[in-house]
């Protein structure tokens, strides 16, 4: 019991952003003996610190407790297929040190390890007044990924097969080191520094770039599957035909709106495209209000809002917020993807109560979840 009531005095502070104790005991119901005991704990912990007083309504001014920002620190990394990017971040998610690496198309399973362990050398070495406080790192990687053991399992954008990740950094570095899908990570880290997380019971992220994934959180908890490959749409079938996806299947909703997608379909339907068009090219001459890549862009958006249409039927969440490359262009692409949803959905409440954004975080979104990896854990499994 001890140990739950740290955990929600913890993550009530966290939420909170500062609170006094009393506002503890009373949003909790936990007793206000047993919130100024743990709270003596989390301050020797170097987890919460007292702050400002707060407003008084009578009597002496409360003071208010709040996170102890520069208590501890994580690494969280975005292993991607063509990058490899490096955070040292805090606990509210603000970046201290970034690194960022090149890989190339093909490259093999000793190289990326070696890729990815130096730029965790590279962070821990400018980074070296406080390397006693890292809790740990975490990783985001694309693909199918055995979270027990930390291996990438198949990842078919690079073709890496078997990538020992968790073991290889923890040897080397005497971290823990937490390994999750990208989509996943990125649903962590959005719900951590860019939602209010307390107003959401089931809340998802789709990724649109490169590949289509998605993550699921619902009570907290982070949503995996049997097999570990739960969000996965962009392998959900739209079509009998159309493009082959890179899984082997025809029809997928990753052939129809990925920034490959966006390119081809942008070729077969403009005659003079260029040869070398590239999906930010597209959206730079749809801001010039050429027309005929504006239209590309709405198509596009219609089979996003059918891709998450069948995602509202299926999992009915709250909130989804839209993140990856593709969603710069939103401004074109959000209006279909709405019109598409109101169009097709079964019920009004879920045209109405279902919220649709776009990711807060940007290009962060990835290293920022995979540094949350290592915040939740803190967070929500707090043992004394």
């Amino acid at each position: 019991m001890k140990s739950v009531n740290k955990t929600t005095i913890l993550n009530k502070i966290r939420l909170s952003g500062s609170i006094s104790r009393a506002d503890i005991a009373r949003e909790t119901g936990i007793t206000p003996p047993t919130v100024s005991s743990i709270v003596k704990e989390l301050i020797r912990e170097n987890l919460v610190m007292e702050s400002h007083l707060g407003q008084s309504i009578g009597g002496r001014k409360p003071t208010l407790l709040q996170l102890k920002e520069d208590g501890y620190y994580v690494i969280g990394l975005d292993a991607g297929s063509k990058t490899i990017k490096g955070i040292i971040s805090d606990l509210v998610g603000h970046i201290h040190s970034r690194v960022e690496v090149e890989i190339h198309p093909n490259i093999t399973k000793g190289e990326f390890l070696t890729s990815l362990s130096a730029v965790v050398e590279q962070l821990l070495r400018g980074f070296n007044q406080h390397i006693d406080k890292i809790l740990g790192i975490g990783v985001a990687m694309h693909g199918v990924i055995d979270r027990e053991t930390g291996t990438s399992l198949s990842s078919v954008n690079s073709g890496l097969i078997n990538v020992p990740i968790k073991q290889t950094l923890e040897e080397k570095f005497v971290l823990p080191v937490l390994v999750e899908n990208n989509s996943r990570a990125m649903t962590l880290g959005e719900y951590w520094f860019g939602n209010d997380e307390s107003a959401v019971k089931c809340f998802a992220v789709i990724n649109i770039g490169r590949g289509v994934g998605s993550g699921l959180i619902v009570d907290n908890k982070l949503i995996h599957g049997a097999q570990g490959v739960n969000g996965e749409i962009g392998h959900v079938s739209i079509s009998l035909g159309g493009e082959r996806c890179s899984c082997g299947n025809i029809g997928c909703l990753e052939t129809f709106v990925t920034g490959d997608a966006i390119v081809l379909s942008a070729k077969r339907s403009i005659s003079n495209a260029p040869e070398n068009l590239t999906a930010e090219e597209v959206y730079r001459l749809a801001k010039q209000e050429k027309q005929e890549y504006i239209q590309v862009l709405e198509e596009t958006g219609k089979f996003i809002g059918v891709g998450i249409v069948n995602f509202i039927h299926t999992v009915n969440p709250n909130k989804i917020v839209l993140s990856g490359g593709v969603m710069k262009s939103k401004e074109f692409l959000l209006p279909s993807i709405q019109q598409a949803i109101s169009e097709r959905v079964l019920i009004d409440k879920l045209r109405e109560e279902t919220v649709i954004e776009v990711s807060k975080l940007g290009d962060d979104i990835t290293v920022l979840g995979a540094a949350a990896l290592l915040l939740n854990e803190l967070f929500y499994c707090y043992t004394v």
